[in-house]
């Protein structure tokens, strides 16, 4: 695939995105530590403070950490050779990290959470997001960081009956004898470490809680289903759909999430959890197949999943947000569903080989 960066239109969703937060200029010469940056989520943050640098003389310092110091570099080739961006080595499972200087503010998003690696390693799961997210905070403790902003989950929230979207006090049941629920048990108590950290040591943890997350920076091998259908959809394949797709999720475009997040971390309250939803996106599974499966003119079908499948789906049936809370903080979304997978299948169509 060429660079995301090939693509016109990726280049004017992110300009267009910059529009809508002033509030960036807060970071001029300030500096901010990106973990999971090459993930879905993060690699659309690190774009949007890419591009304000390439358009303001004042600079924010990008330190982008993750386990593959190679993979940073090809993924934000060529701002990767900027005097204000900085390959940082991190490893969320690791416990022997050496982060050196300090950082203004810590975006922490590493971590496994597709389907599959959730299944296949449980002990990992549940680990990166424990372990990974307490090297940060000792971090921002000893360097008196100004926020730590943890990018948890809509999974915290478990399961509950009917259709209302789930504010962020409201928690439902989860299965604490499930391998799968390694993630949402690994979110929930990560959550409660960022509280006991800013009791005991006053550190400023804000945490965001994303829905169902897509957009063209999910890297081809992510096997969530936006993600799978998408890449299908832009290689005119069929959309093969392995429930009755009945599920209720809040969908939201990567850079709408990433716009939420630099919000959110700047305007956010300490130990405030944001739900990230666009009311404008809350819809069933089939209706994202739907919208997917038009933009590239593919089929869509049923099929029944294996039982290997099946172990890693999502348990909710509703996982639909309540986003009050981020929109009181002047967040706005400008992709509603239709848009935001439309664009996510022609970008990936215009970057690929």
């Amino acid at each position: 695939m060429k660079s995301i960066y090939a693509s016109d239109l990726w280049i004017a969703d992110v300009r267009e995105t910059l529009g809508t937060l002033p509030e960036l200029d807060a970071l001029a010469d300030r500096s901010v530590l990106l973990t999971g940056c090459t993930g879905l989520i993060v690699s659309a943050v690190a774009d949007l403070l890419i591009q304000w640098n390439c358009a303001n003389t004042r600079k924010i310092r990008i330190y982008a950490a993750g386990r593959s110091i190679e993979k940073i570099r090809e993924r934000f080739s060529p701002y990767d050779r900027e005097e204000w961006f900085h390959c940082v080595p991190y490893d969320a499972t690791a416990v022997d990290n050496r982060l050196s200087g300090d950082c203004d503010y810590i975006i922490h998003g590493a971590g496994n959470s597709s389907p599959h690696m959730i299944v296949r390693e449980p002990v990992e799961t549940m680990l990166s997001n424990f372990t990974g997210l307490k090297y940060l905070l000792d971090h921002a403790k000893e360097s008196g960081t100004e926020c730590v902003l943890y990018i948890s989950t809509s999974e915290v929230y478990g399961k509950k009956e009917g259709n209302r979207p789930f504010r962020t006090d409201e928690y439902g049941y989860i299965d604490l004898l499930d391998s799968r629920s390694s993630y949402s048990v690994g979110k929930r108590a990560a959550e409660t470490l960022c509280a006991a950290y800013a009791d005991e040591y006053g550190v400023k943890p804000v945490i965001i809680r994303p829905g169902h997350i897509y957009g063209p920076t999910a890297r081809p091998e992510d096997r969530h289903v936006s993600s799978a259908w998408a890449y299908a959809a832009a290689r005119g394949e069929e959309i093969v759909m392995k429930s009755d797709g009945a599920q209720i999720r809040s969908y939201c475009y990567c850079l709408d999430s990433a716009s939420a997040i630099l919000t959110a971390m700047i305007k956010g309250e300490s130990v405030r959890a944001y739900n990230i939803s666009n009311p404008d996106s809350i819809i069933s599974i089939r209706q994202m197949g739907e919208f997917i499966a038009a933009e590239g003119n593919s089929g869509f079908r049923m099929e029944l999943p294996t039982d290997a499948e099946r172990k890693g789906f999502n348990p909710m049936s509703n996982s639909s947000l309540d986003s009050g809370e981020l929109l009181g903080l002047g967040w706005r979304a400008l992709f509603d569903a239709k848009r935001g997978f439309s664009h996510t299948v022609r970008i990936l169509r215009e970057i690929a080989e």
